[in-house]
């Protein structure tokens, strides 16, 4: 059974603030179901979850970290005591948004074997995460209130730490913005979504403002983004640089849903995927031909997906009952 579509439901931030808050919600409520052994629960199985690169994927599986095998991604999977509500990892390093009490959360860097190397509060709902290629590198987004000048009464914050000094972007708002060209300033500016490049320099990232969405590419040593393009959120750089997986905005309206879809960086054009239903996640690239990408049943279920980068082929149940998808390989 293919998820529902839900480009109405998810097609403001402010839905899926109401969303985070029932997740919030419900880790109070489900807070004797915790002391249950995760490796009891379903598929699972006994095991160390580790972060050392290798042939397996790491997701979230009933809020704990849970890592399954590449070649058989729907198969037994290995469940840490680690609760997440949003994971990444690349190169040994992890980073976990997670519950600190029933209405505030923490980031947590993760060394190999899930030992947190760095703990500190953020001021909202947890949404999306990165690890750069190298791991010295995270981000993270989270949705805030408050900020007067918005309609919905909210916003988001994203951030980035170096792990290897300890200097960290409380906000990307500090950042100096180009756009179109020219310097641009306005109260309204809120980014989302990083994702690394290579060089541990550059980054990519949603922008928006006065009501567009824009792909931004960012330099962390000038501490500058400048817009590359309309429409284009949640970006996912391909590893060898030269495509962003992205969720486009159907007539660039997120009222109407959202299309998984490929960028080619240097033509700036795009590759519509075969998948039909409304992506509202951040993408992983599994290997430089494949995506992988959270979906939701009915009742809230979430499943991992996976589907071809070209267009082609047509998408695939990856892992049933997980949910941020991320690759280990080295």
């Amino acid at each position: 059974m293919r998820p529902m579509s839900n480009g109405v439901r998810f097609g403001v931030l402010g839905v899926a603030v109401v969303l985070l808050a029932g997740v919030a919600a419900g880790y109070t409520a489900l807070a004797a179901d915790r002391a249950a052994p995760p490796a009891a629960k379903g598929s699972a199985t006994g095991g160390t979850v580790t972060l050392t690169p290798g042939p397996r994927l790491l997701t979230i599986t009933d809020r704990h970290l849970a890592s399954v095998s590449a070649s058989d991604p729907g198969g037994p999977r290995t469940v840490s005591t680690v609760e997440c509500l949003r994971v990444y990892a690349a190169a040994g390093t992890g980073i976990c948004l997670r519950p600190d009490t029933a209405w505030t959360y923490q980031v947590v860097v993760l060394d190999a074997d899930l030992r947190p190397h760095q703990t500190f509060a953020v001021p909202g709902l947890p949404n999306r995460a990165r690890v750069s290629p190298s791991g010295r590198f995270v981000a993270w987004t989270v949705f805030v209130g408050g900020d007067s000048y918005t309609s919905s009464g909210f916003s988001t914050r994203t951030g980035i730490l170096d792990t290897r000094t300890g200097t960290t972007v409380n906000t990307l708002e500090e950042f100096t913005v180009i756009r179109d060209g020219k310097p641009y300033r306005n109260v309204d500016v809120n980014f989302w979504g990083v994702t690394f490049a290579a060089d541990d320099n550059r980054f990519y990232a949603t922008m928006s403002t006065a009501g567009r969405r824009y792909l931004v590419r960012g330099d962390l040593a000038a501490r500058t983004v400048e817009t590359l393009k309309d429409n284009v959120e949640c970006p996912s750089l391909s590893p060898d640089g030269t495509r962003i997986a992205f969720k486009q905005a159907i007539d660039a309206d997120p009222m109407k849903g959202w299309r998984l879809s490929v960028l080619d960086v240097a033509s700036m054009r795009v590759t519509q995927t075969a998948e039909h239903a409304s992506v509202d996640d951040q993408a992983a690239w599994l290997d430089a031909a494949t995506l992988a990408y959270t979906l939701r049943q009915d009742d809230g279920r979430p499943d991992v997906w996976t589907v071809p980068a070209d267009g082609t082929g047509a998408p695939q149940l990856l892992i049933p009952g997980a949910e941020s998808p991320s690759p280990l390989a080295a």
